[in-house]
């Protein structure tokens, strides 16, 4: 299954899609051949199992708190206490694609967004 517009290029296998890697944290709002409406919730000291998010899209920022992303390894790709960049409640922002990470909730807050991914290859545009 490589789904309508995924690169071919794509090196991840399915069974990392966060639907099926993390279903606990991400619930489906729609989906077709073109987008996938998530909406993902990921309470306050929760660690989303590593997964992949294969296309690219609008994130809709619904609450925020602070977070840690890491690799498969438990390298840290992004620390939002550090870059000092929370994302901002009410802020609409482009979520490129993203290889295998965990995101841990480390703030007091939960942290939830609903996500447009675009399956249709125009994920790479510059929105």
């Amino acid at each position: 299954m490589t789904g309508a517009g995924t690169p071919a290029a794509w090196p991840w296998p399915d069974d990392l899609d966060a639907m099926i890697a993390a279903p606990d944290f991400h619930t489906v709002l729609f989906e077709d051949d073109r987008v996938r409406v998530l909406d993902g919730r990921v309470p306050s000291g929760a660690t989303v199992p590593v997964h992949t998010h294969r296309w690219g899209g609008v994130l809709y920022i619904l609450a925020s708190s602070d977070f840690v992303r890491r690799d498969p390894d438990g390298n840290v790709l992004a620390d939002t206490r550090i870059l000092k960049s929370t994302p901002i409640l009410g802020t609409a922002v482009w979520g490129a694609p993203l290889t295998p990470h965990s995101l841990e909730n480390v703030g007091s807050e939960e942290f939830r967004t609903l996500t447009v991914e675009m399956k249709d290859g125009r994920s790479d545009r510059n929105v």
